[in-house]
């Protein structure tokens, strides 16, 4: 048995999986907000209802905001910023009285969706979320990779290619930069991007559903599909995947499938594209099932 935990900003969640990917058990608590101490006992205590509930031990794998940091083994870039600097690993894995295997959130997204999502089968598959901010996570051959600053598929903090026009003047981003592909891709970055050219304050699920009536909508969204097209040229054109899979609540409108991949083909260093841009499979519940896979599926 595998169970996964997803440790999120405001929940924690839990899911056990068979080796065929079923679903055993399923449960959810808060996340104690701001407190460290309580965050590790929530899990420990979840992972313990679980294994009450199924008879049996399982291995653990967390989804983590941020990432595991190769120079001090402590969390980094989270932000759920009770995390960052903290030795999350090695507290869970004393709590719990075992191992435990933690990944980035996205790198979690990317792997369910390749075991057995919307990617399964692929032999390269980027993960994207587009969400409150915008995270990558890369698959290769059924495994999630990390790389040596445990950054691997962050483009979210790349600047956004090709920046020109209506792009300007580039967005001021957290991190300290400005116009990173989050800052245009996430949807606070659509909200404010239809805000400079409307002057409407409107949320970007609001923008998206009155795209189909307001000119104005209409053309906050061809812009973001346009400026989706040149950010994953850059993915395509760095590690060419199989599959792009798409994650996060800007993941469900639908005109991405079909302007993205007729956009990116004038950005892409090749004379045909045969990447592949799909909707995710398992949506809010591929971060938890992919911590579960961090294990391995079943040979």
């Amino acid at each position: 048995m595998r169970i996964g935990i997803d440790l999120g900003g405001t929940k924690i969640e839990a899911i056990a999986l068979a080796d065929d990917g079923r679903v055993l058990d399923r449960r959810r608590v808060a996340t104690p907000q701001g407190d460290y101490p309580a965050t590790v006992a929530a899990v420990a205590a979840l992972v313990a209802d679980v294994e009450r509930a199924i008879g049996q031990p399982g291995t653990v794998g967390v989804g983590t905001p941020g990432a595991l940091s190769r120079a001090s083994g402590r969390i980094k870039n989270a932000n759920s910023t009770c995390l960052n600097g903290q030795a999350l690993e090695e507290d869970l894995a004393s709590a719990l009285g075992r191992p435990v295997r933690l990944a980035n959130d996205a790198n979690c997204f990317a792997l369910s969706e390749a075991v057995d999502g919307a990617a399964a089968g692929a032999e390269v598959v980027f993960g994207v979320i587009l969400g409150t901010g915008v995270g990558g996570g890369i698959v290769v051959h059924g495994q999630a990779l990390t790389g040596t600053n445990a950054i691997a598929g962050e483009w979210g903090h790349n600047p956004l290619p090709r920046a020109d026009g209506v792009d300007l003047p580039m967005p001021a981003c957290y991190c300290g930069r400005s116009g990173c592909i989050e800052t245009y891709l996430s949807g606070p970055g659509m909200a404010a991007d239809h805000e400079r050219h409307t002057g409407q304050r409107r949320s970007a699920r609001d923008i998206a559903n009155a795209a189909v009536s307001e000119p104005a909508c209409a053309a906050t969204l061809s812009r973001y599909a346009e400026r989706l097209a040149r950010a994953l040229a850059g993915v395509i054109n760095l590690l060419d995947p199989d599959v792009i899979v798409l994650g996060g609540g800007l993941s469900n409108v639908e005109q991405w499938y079909g302007d993205v991949p007729r956009l990116w083909q004038a950005h892409v260093f090749s004379d045909r594209v045969d990447t592949r841009l799909l909707r995710h499979h398992h949506g809010d519940s591929s971060g938890v099932r992919g911590a579960a896979w961090l294990w391995g599926p079943a040979a």
